[in-house]
């Protein structure tokens, strides 16, 4: 098939803006609870921001293995093949559940030894596990939610993950103004109203997914007995290639975390601050991995074509988008970090920080676009999640962690130049990934004799 760059623009565009839409929203979801919490004071900052690692260990674990799933889901739809796609929706709702009832139990009933890794001030460890405890619910949720949105995506439905989190955004912001700082009535309940904002709009998220799989004209829709009876080839398959994105998330989440348990260490108001500008630095971070759940998506359908010289070229220029649209939004970034470190509510010091950090995060994003193109679209849509997983681990685990751990506790440097420190991380692996995308070695075809 020829590569016509327009009409290749003009899918990415239609793919890829309802995914950015949905990330946007979605890590507007994130920055709306810490700009709330933010107003009740520094240590309810903290707290939620301490709780959130927990959170987003569990998302990520899940993440990689629906990332897994989508590369089978993706070159399915290549072929068309709805059946063996509901297969693979099937087992993953089957094993996340099970993993999500894990944490769930686990988070409840070791709450605050797991919390007091993150953090040693005792305020903020209260509030932190009152915090997780009310929203561990979300859990066993996500376990049918991420799967289904993945299936969307990955049969090019990318409105309907859009549609659902703008609506599940609109009750979370509404359910928390009215919880945290009590209002029309009700009790002003502050980090506890905000865990109860976000399950709420959890729960809502399941039945808009539910509502959108099961109604009639859906893509997916079938009998419960089309989402079992799995095929021993195919879970074998599944499994081997999940296995090392799961892990690669569940290290690199980890590793993430450690960060955090790091610049903690720094102090309370140095913490705030990187939570703060976290927050908000998703809001474009998400959007722009898009590009990324695009990549998989496009991708992984000309590879199930088997027209792997196409899927070659397409790769390439989408990496050539990720270094542009990250240079782009890095330089946004930086011009508004000034405006962006008053709308918290910190102190003068806290406001500080805070704008060095989102300067230090708009310099480097470049590379984290990079890398997220590589690692969760264009190497995971080839099936080539082993070296991704070896990759990702070594480098945040041999060079990120110990940088971070050495910069806040034994050189004792400001919050900003500790993380440009850690994310040198970053370059290390973008060189690693491209490499690997020089060598042809990561385009592969996983449904082949399916």
């Amino acid at each position: 098939m020829e590569f016509n760059k327009r009409q290749v623009n003009k899918k990415i565009l239609k793919i890829a803006s309802p995914i950015a839409v949905q990330g946007m929203v979605t890590a507007t979801l994130t920055m709306v609870d810490n700009l709330m919490v933010g107003m009740l004071g520094e240590t309810e900052l903290a707290a939620v921001g301490v709780a959130s690692q927990i959170f987003m260990v569990h998302y990520l674990v899940l993440f990689g293995f629906v990332s897994g799933t989508a590369t089978f889901m993706a070159q399915f739809y290549g072929t068309k093949d709805m059946a063996n796609i509901r297969k693979v929706l099937g087992f993953a709702v089957t094993l996340l559940g099970a993993f999500g009832l894990l944490f769930f139990l686990v988070m409840n009933f070791f709450t605050k030894g797991i919390l007091s890794i993150y953090t040693e001030d005792p305020a903020v460890l209260d509030l932190a596990a009152t915090y997780v405890r009310i929203n561990s619910l979300s859990f066993l949720i996500l376990a049918f939610t991420s799967p289904m949105e993945m299936g969307f995506k990955a049969t090019q439905q990318v409105r309907l993950p859009m549609i659902i989190s703008m609506v599940v955004f609109s009750s979370n912001t509404i359910i928390n103004y009215i919880l945290i700082f009590g209002k029309f009535g009700m009790p002003a309940l502050g980090v506890a109203g905000a865990a109860i904002g976000t399950v709420s709009a959890r729960i809502l998220e399941f039945c808009l997914n539910a509502y959108f799989t099961m109604r009639k004209g859906s893509m997916i829709r079938a009998p419960f007995s089309s989402f079992i009876g799995w095929d021993k080839e195919l879970l074998r398959r599944i499994i081997k290639n999940s296995a090392p994105t799961t892990i690669n998330e569940l290290f690199w989440s980890v590793g993430q975390t450690m960060y955090v348990a790091a610049y903690n260490r720094i102090g309370t108001t140095a913490f705030a601050a990187y939570q703060a500008a976290n927050a908000i630095f998703n809001i474009v971070n998400f959007a722009s991995f898009s590009v990324g759940d695009a990549a998989l998506i496009l991708i992984g359908e000309k590879l199930g074509e088997e027209d792997v010289p196409y899927a070659k070229k397409l790769a390439l220029h989408l990496i050539k988008v990720a270094i542009i649209v990250g240079f782009v939004l890095g330089l946004v970034t930086c011009l508004m970090a000034g405006p962006l470190s008053g709308i918290f509510r910190l102190t003068a010091e806290g406001k500080r920080d805070m704008f060095n950090i989102l300067i230090v995060f708009g310099a480097t994003f470049v590379f984290d676009l990079v890398s997220g193109m590589m690692v969760t679209g264009v190497l995971r849509a080839g099936g080539d999640t082993r070296f991704v997983m070896f990759t990702e681990t070594c480098t945040v685990w041999l060079i990120g962690v110990p940088f971070a751990f050495l910069a806040a506790m034994l050189w004792h440097m400001p919050i900003h130049l500790a993380l440009l420190l850690t994310r040198t991380e970053l370059l290390v692996k973008d060189v690693i990934l491209l490499a690997r995308y020089k060598s042809g070695k990561w385009a592969n075809t996983v449904i082949k004799d399916l």
